[in-house]
């Protein structure tokens, strides 16, 4: 265990200088430069490949194939006339050159320098990891990655245009888009960021309150309204005979700030992202009570956009976004990264937290606070797909609990701010497997199927809700 740190450095320790001449610590310098190499063998990883689907190799190999399907013609064909007089010669009946500028082709960037806010959790993974290793600027793009404080914070500068994409949490462009809490403003959701990777976390002395029948009166913290945090933890207490507006708290607490308030005993718990609630059972102030991945297995968190207007102005921009984000979600996606990554955006520029608390949540392999070490691989994940039905459940939450009223046209919304058609394009050209069919997927939330082509069926099938 370590002493508790505030993340924003409010409280930083004395520091001597570095032999390197920088003004941090040797601990640091050293932390600095395991993430740097951390980066560098990643950036190597990258550049295989699997990463260069519409490389001059490919196109000729899949014009080769194509004209000798069959495996022992082709060999036999090659060897008889070696590769370039193959090339040449099937370059006089295809357009090879033609084909390759094609796939490579990408339009003129209408903005190079960008801004992107982020808060540091990990749920921003993929967003964050794909500046230290390059593939913002693989892309022509020279971005700068903000750590922001709080959500709140996030929507205004996104509304009055300070940034030009961020880390969502994935209701907020619905809400912003609708005009709830904010001025209506067009937003949209290219990728989700992540997938699980949250928990309900409680105060220590609450380990022989499991039960959450015996949580009337607690105090809990979500990052924002407009949340998937608030909406779990209300949908979970409420399955559990608990009305989330009469019989417990819920205030909004920046993440950063959420280890803090637990341990002032400000907050009883907290449905929070992590690494924060690793990082309470790492400080011994907390325990994880149930991770959301129980509740609901594969559900949206955080998500990565922008506004509509963005895209209109600089749509060259917006798909260089796309594949560096898309890029850096397929990476993550693979547990063989998730070591290497921890490294990556443990350091103080992104979330400044011990890369010990960062590599147990993304291996998923941890300690529960409860004297255990928990095996869970898919305890965070990072599927990019923007499913719409994760738009209309989340809709029907907004509904349920009085944030938004009268009649929603659920499918409308979710296709107006859920940009699936484009995930599939870009992540098609990437090479990247992907699900097809529509973006209407039936989840199953702590045991009940949500069918969203009937989201008022599903509204009303609740017994607690906010009264009318």
């Amino acid at each position: 265990m370590s002493d508790f740190f505030d993340p924003y450095n409010a409280d930083k320790p004395l520091m001597l200088k570095c032999s390197c001449g920088r003004d941090h610590t040797v601990a640091e310098h050293q932390a600095e430069e395991a993430a740097a190499q951390a980066a560098g063998a990643l950036r190597e990883r990258s550049e295989s490949s699997e990463f260069e689907a519409y490389s001059r190799d490919f196109i000729e190999a899949t014009l080769v194939k194509a004209l000798f399907p069959q495996d022992a013609v082709r060999r036999r064909f090659l060897r008889a006339v070696g590769k370039g007089t193959a090339m040449a010669a099937i370059a006089n009946v295809l357009p090879i050159a033609s084909l390759q500028a094609m796939a490579q082709e990408k339009g003129p960037l209408e903005k190079t320098d960008l801004k992107i806010g982020f808060i540091p959790i990990t749920c921003a993974t993929p967003l964050i990891m794909a500046h230290p290793l390059g593939f913002y600027q693989r892309e022509g793009l020279k971005v700068e990655v903000i750590k922001t404080a709080g959500w709140a914070l996030i929507r205004d500068k996104m509304i009055n245009k300070e940034y030009d994409a961020t880390h969502f949490l994935s209701p907020m462009p619905l809400a912003i888009s609708m005009g709830v809490g904010s001025n209506a403003t067009p937003m949209n959701v290219a990728t989700i960021q992540n997938t699980n990777g949250q928990a309900i976390t409680l105060h220590v002395k609450h380990k022989d309150k499991r039960d959450p029948k015996q949580w009337k009166g607690f105090k809990f913290a979500v990052p924002f309204e407009f949340s998937m945090h608030n909406f779990l933890l209300r949908y979970y207490v409420a399955e559990h005979g608990l009305n989330p507006d009469t019989d417990i708290q819920i205030r909004v607490v920046p993440p950063p700030e959420m280890v803090a308030n637990l341990r002032a005993g400000n907050i009883d718990g907290y449905l929070g992202p992590d690494p924060f609630n690793q990082r309470a059972v790492y400080d011994e102030v907390g325990f994880l009570h149930v991770l959301t991945r129980d509740l609901w297995n594969g559900h949206p968190c955080c998500a990565f956009g922008t506004s509509a207007e963005f895209i209109r102005q600089n749509p060259n921009t917006f798909a260089a976004l796309y594949r560096s984000v898309l890029t850096a979600a397929a990476m993550a996606r693979q547990p063989k990264n998730r070591e290497l990554i921890a490294k990556v955006i443990s350091p103080q520029a992104y979330l400044n937290q011990p890369e010990t608390v960062v590599a147990q949540v993304l291996t998923g392999r941890f300690a529960d606070g409860l004297g255990k070490i928990q095996n869970v691989p898919d305890r965070a994940d990072f599927d990019p797909m923007p499913w719409q039905s994760m738009a209309v459940w989340m809709l029907t939450q907004m509904q349920r609990w009085g944030y938004i009223k009268g009649d929603v046209n659920y499918k409308q919304i979710a296709e107006r701010v859920f940009l699936i058609t484009d995930a599939r394009k870009h992540m098609k050209a990437l090479g990247q497997d992907f699900k097809a069919g529509p973006g209407y997927e039936k989840h199953t939330i702590m045991g009940k199927v949500f069918d969203p082509a009937k989201p008022k069926d599903y509204l009303d099938s609740f017994a607690v809700r906010k009264a009318v």
